[in-house]
Order: C-alpha cells, then structure tokens, then sequence
C-alpha cells in the first residue's frame, strides 16, 4: 500500500483521538501506521528534501485541516487531543471519511 493522503488519514487521526486522552504526534504516527499496514519502508520514506518521511508530513498536515476546523486542539507543543465538536463530528459522520472540503 502508498502512504495514504492527508485527507485519508483525517478520520483516523480524529477517531483515534475520540478517547479524550492527550496524545502526542509520534504515538498517532505508530498507531495510524499499523492501522494502515505501512511497510517500514513506505514509513520511512522521506520526501525530496531529506528531511522528514512522507507519512509524518502527511500525518502532519491532516492535524493542520483539523486543528483549523477546531476538532482537535493542541495542548502543548506536539501534543492534542480531540475537542467536543470532534467529538460530535465523529457520531455524526458515518462514511468514515473526511475532506478538506467537509471542514470549510
């Protein structure tokens, strides 16, 4: 499997923050990696400047989409967790998916 885009890990990421507990950004990579079944290398592979893998800036940006659509927020530096109207936005949405569009 490709690492998945960031709008393919936006319900995810948001579902696996619905526990209500403080997560920080190493743990959701783990987690979401396995949910995804990433080979190490497809967790590993890093993007054309060296500097970070593919997964992790993806990763990154669906906590951007949803940190601005305020269904997360964070809690310290490289921590979240998932806010009431995530919280909300989870029981309603039953496709299991989330675009950016969704959140305009």
């Amino acid at each position: 499997m490709a690492v998945p885009d960031y709008q393919s890990l936006m319900f995810p990421l948001l579902a696996f923050c619905n526990d209500a507990n403080e997560h920080n950004v190493q743990e959701a990579i783990d987690a979401l990696a396995l949910q995804f079944q990433l080979t190490a290398t497809e967790k590993n592979e890093l993007l054309p400047s060296g500097k970070q893998t593919r997964f992790a800036n993806r990763l990154g940006w669906a906590r951007t989409y949803l940190k601005k659509a305020g269904l997360i927020e964070s809690t310290a530096r490289g921590k979240f967790k998932i806010t009431e109207r995530g919280k909300q936005f989870l029981k309603t949405n039953h496709d299991q998916k989330i675009s950016a569009k969704d959140l305009e």
